[in-house]
């Protein structure tokens, strides 16, 4: 599975998951390392690193915005062999 074949099976999971969530692709040329997405769900949010395997690179930055945005609601990494936990995680932390 690719990363865009990945990200779509997540942004399916992420609604079902989240009724009524809003899920928005960010621009990576805006903000070079900003995470790929941002769920916005009832009144907090998320953002979600997408990556197409546990051992793929991480670009300049992303480990610094990942981990800035855990400190302020939840952020991170997500690939499909961990989207389950990061779901749950997710789940806890929005609730």
């Amino acid at each position: 599975m690719n990363e865009t074949e990945f990200k779509y099976k997540l942004k399916k999971e992420l609604t079902k998951r989240f009724p009524g969530c809003i899920v928005i692709k960010n621009d990576p040329n805006d903000i070079q390392g900003i995470p790929d997405l941002t769920v916005f769900y009832k009144n907090r949010w998320a953002t979600l690193e997408v990556k197409k395997s546990a051992n793929a690179s991480h670009r300049p930055n992303q480990d610094y915005y990942v981990d800035k945005m855990n400190e302020m609601s939840f952020s991170s990494f997500v690939y499909p062999e961990n989207m389950k936990e990061v779901l749950d995680a997710m789940e806890q932390a929005l609730s």
